[in-house]
């Protein structure tokens, strides 16, 4: 099943491999948040010791919005190219919300108005993405304004393909192309125009999408939803991964610290990591009770990145889903057992969980197991794979093939990883390595098989890999003659990225 979903990413181009930055912390301000606010932002967390890489300003930095104009507000925005410029000296990058539907009061509104469908949405023309001069009216002017002056990303709304939200069906459009076919197809047409005009600027970019489709995974975009059932948001993640695209369980409000914590610790292990708190001014500190644990969790995701940057690549060449459900994982055991056969599912509703899906818990890269717990739970139950499970912040042996029972206390999400994984971290800082940054490793080692690992490193930025600038490095554990377990990680190909700076060793089982 696993080759069937990597073949078909490969066939719609490969996934995305976002820019190191993107793999970092991100959080979404207040809709009418000015210059000023959003740089005091930025500074309060430098304060706080909370790691941030980029911003994301909500509909009040355009003119008007819902519709849009597509143009700054000059009264909260008075000097856009110093506002991003001085952002970019603090080492954060910006993202801008926006929707597709042009108010009359925008500039472009005369120029793209031919180029409309029937129908309005939020009272906003609706262009028509296939045909090339409607998309590229939109792309001129958030190339000059916007992209130009050093904006890295979009937040994309109101593409969902839906009838009652968008155009009827019975709305016409100038290409001749249904109503139906636009709306399924919406959320692509933008992803590629905005993706074509960093691509064109030799600059990696990574945002946000109200929808998306099959033939999606190439496009570097995450999907997001106003509706906001955690437990849901683990099964849209889980999901997302058989038809290649991602999904992030985004936090937002909570009504307890335990709601809060539960959630932050799920969007750590998640294709983007962020807060939203375009409504209600949330900051990672909000619930004081579990900062320190939100802290914790919030550098755990930067320490991760050289594993997930990696994981990432072997999504964009290989197109193995970086988040993925267990029925992609190698071991999982899909054959019925006599056992499951006569369980009572209204007393063990895992006792079906061998054969059935498993909405609850998924894989993130090859070697990680990420369990969530949700808010009200303790203890819940974990379905292994076959061969040894081994704790990921312990290294303890935890079980093979089999379903435990775990009670990790608050602070904790479980995370269990294979015999013989190999996870390389790094410091706990609190911005992404950018491009030619070099940035030490600590290789952890769990369990006793021999181990492989293959990292990936390049400039992080830039679309120089599709030239083959970029290096993979191999990560091996062996036994020694004395059998000693001992890990060894190549050197870069002459003339190829080596950001890597010192190595350390760190072998987490005790046998």
């Amino acid at each position: 099943m696993l080759d069937a979903v990597r073949r078909f990413n490969l066939y719609c181009g490969g996934g995305c491999l976002p820019p190191r930055w993107g793999l970092g912390f991100t959080q979404r301000v207040p809709r009418l948040y000015t210059s000023g606010q959003v740089i005091n932002e930025a500074k309060l967390f430098e304060g706080q010791g909370f790691p941030l890489d980029f911003i994301g300003l909500e509909p009040g930095w355009q003119s008007r919005s819902y519709p849009c104009t597509l143009e700054w507000d000059s009264s909260r925005f008075p000097d856009p190219p110093a506002f991003v410029r001085t952002m970019k000296e603090m080492g954060i990058r910006l993202n801008l919300w926006t929707n597709p539907y042009i108010s009359s009061k925008a500039s472009i509104y005369g120029k793209i108005l031919p180029y409309t469908g029937s129908h309005t949405v939020w009272g906003g023309v609706v262009p028509d993405l296939t045909i090339p001069q409607a998309g590229n009216i939109l792309i001129d002017q958030i190339s000059e304004s916007q992209v130009g002056i050093g904006i890295s990303g979009y937040k994309i709304d109101e593409c969902d393909g839906y009838d009652r939200w968008l155009w009827p069906d019975v709305a016409v459009f100038p290409s001749g192309n249904s109503a139906e076919q636009i709306r399924q197809t919406y959320g692509l047409l933008l992803q590629k125009l905005t993706t074509d005009l960093f691509h064109r600027n030799n600059t990696r970019t990574y945002g946000l999408i109200r929808a998306s489709n099959g033939g999606g995974a190439s496009f570097p975009y995450v999907i997001y939803n106003d509706y906001y059932s955690h437990e849901d948001f683990i099964t849209a993640l889980i999901n997302s991964g058989y038809i290649g695209v991602l999904w992030t369980p985004e936090v937002r409000s909570s009504k307890t610290g335990e709601e809060w914590l539960r959630r932050f610790q799920t969007v750590c292990f998640s294709p983007m990591a962020m807060i939203n708190a375009w409504s209600s001014d949330t900051k990672p500190w909000s619930f004081p009770e579990v900062e320190k644990e939100v802290k914790e969790y919030a550098l755990l995701r930067m320490q991760l990145i050289p594993y997930l940057y990696s994981e990432f690549a072997k999504y964009h060449f290989e197109g193995i889903p970086p988040f993925r459900g267990m029925n992609l994982e190698p071991g999982f055991n899909i054959k019925e057992s006599q056992e499951s056969k006569n369980s009572d599912l209204t007393k063990d509703p895992y006792g079906e969980a061998i054969i059935k899906e498993i909405k609850d818990q998924y894989m993130m890269g090859e070697y990680l197991l990420v369990t969530p717990l949700f808010t009200g739970q303790t203890t819940r139950e974990v379905v292994l794979p076959g061969g040894k499970w081994y704790d990921f912040y312990t290294g303890r042996y935890a079980g093979e093939g089999e379903i435990i029972k775990v009670t990790p206390g608050l602070g904790k999400i479980p995370v269990f990883v294979k015999d013989g994984a190999i996870i390389p971290m790094m410091k706990p800082v609190l911005r992404a390595p950018s491009a030619g940054e070099k940035f030490n490793l600590e290789i952890r080692y769990y369990g006793s098989a021999p181990g492989f690992y293959r990292l990936y490193d390049d400039d992080g930025e830039t679309f120089d890999y599709e030239k083959g600038i970029y290096s993979w490095r191999n990560i091996q554990i062996m036994p020694d003659k004395k059998g000693k377990l001992k890990g060894t990680i190549s050197k870069a190909e002459k003339g190829k990225p080596d950001n890597i700076g010192e190595v350390t060793w760190k072998f987490m089982t005790v046998n």
